[in-house]
């Protein structure tokens, strides 16, 4: 799917796919603010850029998408669901007892899940490994690493970031959902990092900013190659992106939303 239209209509409908699992978790709530600022990076990647196929979840040549984020899951899911690898009892298994779909997603390939998120950074250094195993495999598919900007304050993703240049992994790009909040407040008041773009320039990638919520951008930006390096895309982003009492508020880190939270949350979907 190029077409750029059809990418803005899946992301309203992962949008208000993810409101509707958070719901649904009822008193056990859900990452609403990380899930909500990643909607569009995750219906670009799952409808026009990844190489996958749910019906052969295993398949060697298939590119690898490996969500380190693991506050992100409620995107994940829904964009899982749309392509196929998770269905509607297995979203609606979200958050229950004996249910593997949980606020972390786990690995699960047979899923479409790469990795088991959550553990922030982790998921950074093993996307390497996975790029550099590629390599010497001499194979053709890319790694794409979803990470948050607070969870560049972990020292891993620099030690990580310094082997993808290294190894001149040009296989291997990086999207950053920097939303500027963290669990703890915004992100220029816990570490100011500056300019992410800038660090992961000056440790070897090719680095661009966009617009994280532009699926243009976004699409744009993944369909960069380098040469012999690897990219960093920065997507700016709005914590809680599309309900008015919800962007930009730390609170919704982690929260439940009631009956009535809901019901207007989806009023404001277009």
């Amino acid at each position: 799917m190029e077409d750029i239209n059809q990418l803005k209509i899946l992301s309203s409908s992962l949008r208000r796919r993810a409101l509707e699992i958070a719901f649904h978790a009822r008193k056990h709530g859900a990452h609403l603010g990380g899930g909500l600022s990643a909607i569009e990076i995750f219906a670009t990647i799952y409808g026009s850029i990844l190489n996958y196929n749910s019906k052969s979840p295993l398949d060697e040549n298939r590119d690898r998408l490996i969500v380190s984020k693991g506050h992100c899951v409620l995107a994940y899911y829904a964009a899982l669901e749309y392509a196929g690898f998770l269905t509607k009892e297995d979203i609606e298994s979200f958050e229950t007892n004996g249910s593997p779909f949980h606020g972390h997603a786990t690995r699960d390939l047979n899923h479409g899940i790469e990795f088991s998120g959550g553990s922030l950074s982790l998921g950074m250094s093993f996307s390497i490994g996975v790029a550099i195993a590629l390599k010497k495999k001499k194979r053709n598919n890319r790694v794409y690493t979803i990470v948050g900007d607070g969870e560049c304050d972990e020292g891993l993703v620099w030690e990580a970031a310094m082997s993808a240049a290294n190894f001149k992994l040009d296989n291997f790009t990086l999207i950053v959902d920097a939303n500027q909040l963290q669990y703890d407040g915004y992100t220029k008041d816990i570490m100011n990092q500056i300019s992410l773009a800038d660090k992961f320039r000056s440790f070897g990638f090719q680095s661009i900013e966009i617009d994280g919520h532009d699926c243009q951008e976004i699409y744009d930006a993944l369909k960069i190659r380098a040469t012999d390096k690897p990219v960093a895309v920065i997507a700016h982003t709005v914590k809680g992106k599309g309900v008015s009492f919800m962007e930009n508020k730390k609170e919704w880190h982690h929260s439940s939303l009631s009956q009535e939270q809901y019901e207007q949350a989806l009023r404001e979907q277009p």
